[in-house]
């Protein structure tokens, strides 16, 4: 007996001396300077706090962004006559206020689908995350998207070089016509949105004052001026800024994930994101799931010959393909989901299919780089991601008249 205790106690210390000699893999640990300097060398830098800077980052001038052409837009944002029906504005699914007055879009979606949704809207519009917090955006007249696209922020947009999903609008000028045209949006002709305009004195004299004239090519351009002041700062920018004190020890743990995992290769630039379109996942989930619910919202209003509605069909994705949209050219092709205030644009992906950000955050580990992420390693990169939560910057901006 006591030959086999001396031999294991023999064994245990022989394969402890081993691992004292074994290399192990070296953990990078950031000062805060370096921290901050790895940051800024990848184009991760701080959003404006002047107008002056405003305008370097957009890289326009004056003569494009002043106060009577932002206060245009601004109204513009919440004209619904611009909608077909007129039951909807560009900030009823890009909320940027707390009031639900006239907001009867909302308790129609929310009472026609009881159950089996991650809407994040019932606990969380007061968030101001510029979105609805759907699943699927709802337009004009209650319609929801066919491919079970949720609705993208405009906080920060003009900073993103894609506007869409699948990253065939680039710029905010262009998102804004297209949103007013498209048929499960605003559903309003080009024509039609003037004409209703041109019924109003008062918008009448202010694209008077602003522009000459009234036409669409004005009306995207005034709504395009206003969504470029919706840039935010927080605790994230004010760090990067120099301040060492704007992010607590976690969430600068979690930006040290963040760089030496690789998230920061895709979700780069000032907007952490939207810079590229990339592969989702890159790594196949291989699931099999019944498509029946799927199939019948993505070909609503279409000609179906057969369909086997028992059948079971592969797809990528780790959640449930609702709308059965793959990404540009069906490609599986994706717009980088800007990163800024991501806290409160829940449900996250093309088609809401994850409700919390933590599982995101695990999937994106496991699906895109390969990582099976700790508890710990979650929760901080977590912390990270509230850092880069921020409001809207007040900017001075100057009057056309005599200020410029």
């Amino acid at each position: 007996m006591r030959f086999f205790i001396g031999a294991f106690a023999f064994i245990v210390l022989l394969l402890f001396s081993v691992s004292l000699l074994l290399p192990t893999k070296e953990k990078r640990v950031f000062s805060d300077d370096s921290l901050r300097e790895a940051a800024l060398s990848r184009d991760m830098s701080s959003t404006p706090k002047t107008y002056d800077e405003l305008l370097k980052l957009l890289q326009i001038d004056k003569e494009s962004l002043f106060r009577e052409k932002v206060d245009l837009g601004r109204d513009l944002y919440f004209e619904k006559a611009l909608s077909k029906s007129s039951d909807v504005s560009c900030a009823t699914c890009h909320v940027l206020s707390k009031d639900l007055k006239d907001k009867n879009i909302y308790l129609d979606a929310l009472t026609s689908k009881v159950n089996d949704k991650t809407d994040c809207v019932v606990c969380h519009l007061s968030d101001l995350s510029a979105t609805d917090r759907f699943e699927t955006s709802i337009g004009d007249g209650g319609r929801e998207n066919p491919f079970h696209l949720n609705t993208l922020t405009t906080l920060n947009a003009a900073l993103a070089k894609y506007q869409t999903w699948s990253g065939s609008v680039k710029s905010v000028e262009e998102q804004v016509g297209l949103s007013i045209r498209d048929a499960s949006q605003m559903n309003l002709s080009s024509d039609e949105a003037v004409k209703r305009l041109s019924l109003d004195v008062s918008y009448m004299k202010k694209f008077e004052g602003v522009y000459g004239e009234l036409n669409f090519k004005n009306i995207e351009d005034a709504i395009a001026a206003y969504l470029k002041t919706l840039i935010t700062r927080g605790d994230y920018d004010r760090f990067l800024d120099g301040d060492n004190d704007a992010m607590n020890k976690k969430a600068k743990k979690g930006l040290a994930h963040f760089l030496n995992f690789g998230c920061k290769g895709c979700h780069t630039g000032v907007s952490v994101g939207g810079q590229s379109i990339q592969k989702f996942p890159l790594r196949d989930y291989n699931s099999v799931v019944d498509v029946t619910n799927s199939f019948n919202e993505s070909q609503k209003g279409r000609e179906v010959s057969t369909f086997d509605f028992n059948a079971k069909m592969y797809h990528p994705f780790p959640f449930e393909n609702k709308g059965g949209f793959m990404g540009k050219d069906g490609q599986r092709l994706f717009r980088v989901p800007m990163l800024r205030n991501v806290t409160k644009t829940s449900p996250y992906f093309h088609n809401g299919g994850v409700a919390k950000l933590r599982e995101a955050v695990h999937l994106m580990g496991k699906h895109q780089l390969g990582m099976n992420l700790t508890n710990t390693q979650i929760d901080e990169i977590v912390e990270f991601l509230r850092a880069l939560e921020g409001d809207v910057v007040e900017f001075e901006i100057p009057s056309k008249k005599g200020e410029l």
